[in-house]
C-alpha cells in the first residue's frame, strides 16, 4: 500500500471515530439529528423545451431531470405498453470527484436506481401509453442532471424525476387513414398510479443516519436505498457498497425509511401542487 493510501485510510478512521461518537449522543456532522433530512426545495416546468422537468435541493445537492416525448415502436413482448428509459450524468462541474467522459459506474446505478423506483412501483400506466398496439407508442425519456454534489444524489433524484413526471405534458395522437398525427392544442397528463420516493441510509457501525453527507457516505459500513409506493409498499432496494448488512439492521432500516418515505411525498406533493 502506497503512502498515499495508507494516508488516506487513516484520515477515514479517525473521521469515523468522530463520526460515530456524535451518533452515540443523537449528533451528526452538520448537527442534524441521525434521522432527519435536510432542506428539500422543489421547483417545476424550469426548462421551457422539456414535456417536463423539475429542479430539487436536498441542502446543497441540486437535481435537474427533463423530459422528452417522442412516438416509436413498442417492444415486441410488450405490444400494448408505452416505453420508458431513465439517463443519469454526473457533470463535472457538481464535484471534483465527477469526470467529463462516458458515464461511469455511479452514473450508471444512479440511473438504475431511479428506474427501479419508478418501474417497480408501477408508477407509470404504460398501458394507457400505446397509440396504435404494436406499432406505436409513447416513449418517454428521463434524463437526470448531478448539477451540484453534497451527498445523497439518490432521493434527490427519485424526488426531480416524479415532480417532473407528474406534472408533464404529452401530445395527444390520433389515427387518421392509417396514420398518426397530433391533435393541435391537445394535450394529457402522464397518466400515474402512484409516487414513489426513496429514503436512502447509511450504516455506520451499528448506527443508522438517513440523507448522509459525503462523509458519512466514506465511512459507512453501507449504503442503502429503498424505495416505497404512495401506499408505503417496499418497491425496490438498493444496496450501494460492499459493506455487510445484518438482517436486524436492514428491517430497523425498512421501518425509518418507511416514515422518512411519508415525509418525503408531503414535500412532493407540496412541491407540484395541483401538477
Amino acid at each position: 500500500m502506497s503512502l498515499g493510501l495508507e494516508k488516506r485510510g487513516y484520515g477515514i478512521k479517525i473521521m469515523k471515530n468522530k463520526i460515530y461518537e456524535l451518533l452515540k449522543i443523537g449528533k451528526r456532522i452538520d448537527e442534524r439529528e441521525p434521522l432527519q433530512y435536510r432542506k428539500i426545495e422543489i421547483s417545476t416546468g424550469v426548462v421551457e423545451k422539456a414535456n417536463g422537468s423539475a429542479l430539487v435541493s436536498l441542502g446543497k445537492t441540486k437535481i435537474l431531470t427533463g423530459i422528452k416525448v417522442e412516438v416509436g415502436t413498442p417492444y415486441p413482448d410488450r405490444p400494448n405498453e408505452g416505453v420508458f428509459t431513465v439517463n443519469a450524468e454526473l457533470l463535472p462541474l457538481a464535484s471534483k470527484t465527477f469526470e467529463p467522459g462516458p458515464p461511469d459506474e455511479r452514473a450508471i446505478e444512479l440511473s438504475r436506481i431511479v428506474d427501479r423506483v419508478i418501474r417497480e412501483s408501477k408508477a407509470i400506466e404504460v398501458e394507457k401509453l400505446c397509440i396504435v398496439e404494436g406499432q406505436k407508442v409513447y416513449m418517454i425519456f428521463i434524463d437526470c442532471y448531478v448539477l451540484d454534489y453534497d451527498g445523497n444524489y439518490f432521493d434527490a433524484s427519485v424526488l426531480s424525476a416524479v415532480a417532473a413526471l407528474k406534472t408533464m405534458t404529452l401530445p395527444v395522437y390520433r389515427v387518421v387513414d392509417g396514420r398518426i398525427e397530433a391533435v393541435p392544442g391537445e394535450e394529457m397528463k402522464l397518466p400515474m398510479r402512484t409516487l414513489p420516493v426513496s429514503v436512502t441510509m447509511a450504516l455506520i457501525r451499528d448506527k443508522i443516519v438517513v440523507d448522509p453527507l459525503p462523509a458519512e457516505e466514506d465511512v459507512a459500513d453501507t449504503v442503502v436505498t429503498i424505495g416505497y409506493d404512495s401506499e408505503g409498499v417496499l418497491s425496490a432496494v438498493q444496496k450501494s457498497s460492499p459493506g455487510l448488512l445484518p438482517v436486524n439492521m436492514f428491517k430497523e432500516m425498512v421501518k425509518i425509511g418507511l416514515d422518512s418515505s411519508a415525509m418525503l411525498r408531503r414535500r412532493l406533493l407540496e412541491g407540484v401542487g395541483d401538477g
